[in-house]
């Protein structure tokens, strides 16, 4: 039996998150403190207090979500022991904390890098990201394909017959339309800043290749499946170049823990807020037991 750990990505903020790890273990105090004091700005406050409105700042929102997941892997003591790991977009950061790849203060700065530069790719091109259910994978891809005077691709792979396409605004709108006529069961527009995991995030992924390449990688100690090729990667150069590529490619999370399974996963825990990858998993693989950390 081995076990897998997965961190979440954007979308599983809530206020109040982190509060009381906060309140009940010094441990995670010490990391919060020192997160606001690198960050310059008080996340916690927004974390334990803020309005909705607050943590979807993305400047907010990827830098609070690891931070809650590192803090919460990091008090599981001795109790954390994983064979392998993996994270939704931005968990593959928490991820490759987790398995010693990266310190969590630089990681944590690359985080808040990655959301800055996000962000600034959204503002220079309205764009957007919308959510197909119930066609085949092969389907939504041939039908972004058709649509040629704009930009429209598959973003994220989440479950089979669950996926998120991205690009411009007019490009998804376009997509949605085709996707129903061709039998989706909804083609819903998704209340987000931008085309993430897109050719139109190539000016941030420009800007956070500069950081990961200026950022120490170690060897972790257990292989993470990442997002771009949903394959095991333990050496440190192949996992900086596959973390820069994330930004402008799919995330293969259907792939990566149908592998994770295939590499012996019988149980996942999902280590972060909220409880959606546990809830893909089980569309994934429905015999793998599935836990909270």
């Amino acid at each position: 039996m081995k076990k897998a750990y997965v961190f979440p990505g954007q979308g599983s903020q809530f206020s109040g998150m982190g509060k009381e790890l906060y309140e009940n273990s010094e441990l995670v105090r010490g990391m919060m403190d020192k997160a606001n004091e690198l960050l310059g700005f008080r996340l916690t406050d927004i974390m334990f207090g803020g309005t909705d409105e607050e943590l979807k700042q993305t400047k907010v929102t990827q830098p609070a979500i690891f931070l809650h997941s590192v803090a919460l892997a990091a008090t599981l003591g001795e109790n954390f022991s994983p064979d392998m790991v993996a994270g939704h977009s931005l968990g593959e950061f928490s991820a490759l904390v987790a398995n010693r790849a990266l310190a969590f203060e630089d990681a944590l700065l690359l985080v808040s890098k990655r959301a800055l530069a996000m962000q600034k790719a959204c503002e220079a091109q309205p764009s957007t990201m919308a959510a197909v259910l119930g066609l085949d994978d092969a389907k939504v891809e041939e039908i972004c394909a058709s649509v040629t005077h704009d930009i429209v691709v598959a973003a994220n792979y989440n479950c089979p017959g669950q996926l998120v396409i991205s690009g411009t605004v007019s490009g998804v709108n376009t997509a949605c339309e085709l996707l129903k006529a061709a039998g989706a069961k909804r083609a819903l527009v998704l209340p987000v800043g931008g085309a993430f995991h897109s050719p139109l995030m190539e000016p941030a992924r420009v800007e956070l290749e500069a950081a990961i390449n200026a950022t120490a990688f170690n060897t972790p100690v257990c292989p993470v499946y990442q997002n771009v090729n949903a394959l095991p990667v333990s050496d440190p150069a192949q996992i900086k170049a596959n973390l820069v590529a994330q930004l402008t490619a799919p995330v293969r999370w259907t792939q990566s823990v149908q592998n994770m399974v295939n590499d012996g996963a019988t149980h996942f825990t999902e280590v972060g807020p909220g409880k959606v990858l546990q809830g893909l998993v089980k569309k994934i693989a429905p015999a793998a037991e599935t836990a909270s950390a």
